[in-house]
């Protein structure tokens, strides 16, 4: 068994991943006269020729550390955003692509308020919301060709 430590999401370390969606920092503008500050365009989403937007309701399960992660997936025909529609942190577990297998993983705990958009192709675990409901909302792609590979880990990893 192989033993990974999740570490706090930032967009610094997320970033070959995907974005990290939050309204830290000052907003872009101030809309709504003045009282709704507008965190502008922060995401990177990508369908794909084919493909359409589609915003699905996700309820996940809740899951608990020490988290055995055995599989990985990605889609390579587009990115996949997942915004919590609670404030409870969730886990998010990525890895590099190393010649069309992932490398190593990296697992990343989100800050309450926080959710992210994996780009196109990015190996990632599955949804893991650590408390109840795990209600999230997803913008994903919609379209006629497949979109999901998995890989199995020979030797699983132990998250916590």
């Amino acid at each position: 068994m192989q033993f990974l430590s999740p570490q706090p999401l930032t967009a610094l370390a997320f970033a070959p991943f995907g974005d990290v969606l939050d309204a830290s920092g000052a907003p872009d503008r101030l809309i709504n006269q003045g009282l709704c500050g507008r965190h502008h365009d922060r995401a990177k989403l990508d369908f794909g020729p084919e493909g359409r937007a589609g915003i699905s309701i996700f309820k996940a399960e809740p899951r608990r550390l020490p988290y055995l992660l055995e599989m990985v997936e990605r889609h390579p025909e587009g990115s996949q955003a997942f915004l919590p529609m609670t404030e409870h942190p969730f886990l998010v577990i990525v890895a590099p692509d190393e010649g069309g297998v992932p490398g190593r993983p990296l697992a990343f705990l989100t800050a309450p308020g926080q959710g992210v958009n994996l780009h196109r192709g990015t190996w990632h675990g599955v949804l893991t919301p650590l408390q109840a409901p795990g209600l999230f909302a997803v913008v994903d792609r919609i379209g006629p060709t497949p979109n999901l590979e998995e890989h199995w880990f020979p030797e699983p990893f132990s998250i916590g």
